[in-house]
């Protein structure tokens, strides 16, 4: 579904992703995961319009989108959440949801957010209602988004995204800020939605997470492409482990080989 090709993109003489290229499976769970400053974001902002590419390709289902804007990449099935929380704070939750279907209304946004709405902005309060109930926050609609926890708000986002029916979804660390019992919930609500069809790209730091739900793994490390594979592959591969723990490349490789050992 999507495949990435050589891209880069420096800003001034700073190389934030430099010749990175990996492909994306329909259906999978695919986590990019990296140290601090490995340019997981920046990758992000790449492959969904916010920054144009230096250098590289994006292709989605076989067409080079790169250059395109979010709004145009939403209208082809792409939709994000974001590291730092993108929520309207002034508005409640539904009418945050309802944003992530504003391509598909007929009536103005405005004139749908005062409640001038026709029978299809209608049903798609039902829709966002449905997906509040599915990340579990639909106790929640007509609660004002300064009224709601930084949990519930993590899920809110997510419920936007998938209000724009995408096909591919790409999650910038969902889990972050969250404990435990959240962390699981959210492990198991990315997938659910996975199960449904809906590709995954995942950015995330907690690794316990990202080892239990990912179909395939790319790591970055000063911005470019360190390993890739399965989660068995990447936790035990010595650079990986050097690059996360610090560890000389002689101690890397006998921490991943004890790691072998202990799961045969």
């Amino acid at each position: 579904m999507l495949e990435v090709r050589r891209l880069s993109k420096s800003f001034g003489g700073v190389k934030a992703v430099e010749d990175v290229s990996f492909t994306v499976r329909p259906g999978s769970v695919h986590s990019v995961i990296g140290p601090n400053g490995a340019g997981k974001t920046t990758l992000f902002n790449l492959i969904s319009g916010v920054y144009t590419a230096t250098r590289g390709e994006v292709l989605l289902d076989g067409r080079d989108v790169c250059g395109l804007g979010p709004d145009q990449l939403a209208r082809l099935g792409m939709s994000r959440t974001f590291q730092n929380l993108q929520v309207c704070m002034n508005m409640t939750a539904c009418e945050n949801v309802l944003l992530g279907a504003h391509l598909r209304t007929r009536s103005s946004l405005i004139g749908g957010l005062l409640g001038r709405t026709r029978g299809d902005d209608r049903a798609l309060r039902d829709e966002a209602l449905a997906l509040m109930q599915r990340v579990g926050v639909g106790a929640y609609a007509d609660a004002h988004a300064t009224q709601l926890s930084f949990g519930v708000l993590k899920r809110l986002e997510i419920a936007r995204a998938l209000a724009g029916r995408p096909r591919l979804l790409l999650l910038d660390e969902p889990a972050a800020g969250l404990n435990d019992t959240e962390t699981h919930e959210i492990t198991e609500l990315v997938r659910g939605i996975a199960a449904s069809g809906i590709t995954v790209v995942l950015v995330e730091h907690d690794m316990k997470m990202v080892m239990n739900i990912s179909d395939h793994i790319l790591v970055l490390d000063y911005g470019r492409k360190l390993a890739e594979g399965t989660a068995a592959e990447v936790r035990r591969n010595p650079q990986v482990i050097a690059a996360y723990l610090g560890a000389p490349a002689e101690e890397a490789a006998a921490h991943a080989e004890a790691a072998v050992g202990a799961s045969a």
